[in-house]
């Protein structure tokens, strides 16, 4: 059984396994959303900015993820923005990641598969969510995915913001082996 997690008030549990992508499916029929994250630096907190291509409005959203010594949940609280307000906290130092977030299901399992941009260009990772541990860890990996990742720190959207193009391909050089 997996340890208590302490949940700060307003916080959520978020549960989620990380993997990356061998095969991509074609994505080309998707919608995706544009997600450009801001990781505040000297700080658990990140600004998002997300756009839809089904032309929908644009949203924002200011996060804070709390520590966990379980890698697959963590305790995290939102807050949604008005584009004002995003525009003041994007001003902030920090780090930052762009990538394309795909949505499909697997046998009804919601999944997504991130395509990321940049100097991460050619990582892509796929995620898995389920309401309970207990249903995560039942959950197979997508069928495209070579290796979970949920386990390696270097995967974490904060660490990757911060992580050269050079960096990025010693690590999947390394993961290749």
């Amino acid at each position: 059984m997996p340890p208590a997690i302490e949940v700060p008030k307003y916080a959520q549990i978020e549960r989620e396994r990380r993997f990356l992508v061998d095969r991509c499916p074609d994505l080309s029929q998707h919608d995706y959303r544009t997600i450009e994250d801001l990781y505040v630096a000297g700080s658990r907190l990140r600004a998002r900015a997300i756009t839809y291509s089904d032309g929908r409005p644009p949203a924002f959203k200011f996060c804070k993820k709390y520590p966990s010594d379980d890698m697959t949940s963590q305790p995290i609280v939102n807050i949604y923005l008005t584009a004002g307000e995003y525009e003041l906290l994007s001003h902030l130092p920090g780090n930052r990641v762009r990538k394309r977030r795909y949505r499909l299901d697997i046998e009804e399992t919601p999944c997504s598969i991130d395509v990321f941009e940049g100097a991460l260009s050619g990582l892509i990772l796929s995620e898995v969510e389920a309401g309970s541990a207990e249903a995560l860890t039942a959950l197979a990996p997508p069928p495209w995915s070579r290796l979970e990742v949920t386990g390696d720190a270097f995967f974490r959207g904060s660490n990757l913001a911060a992580v050269s193009a050079a960096e990025l391909q010693a690590k999947l050089s390394l993961l290749a082996r």
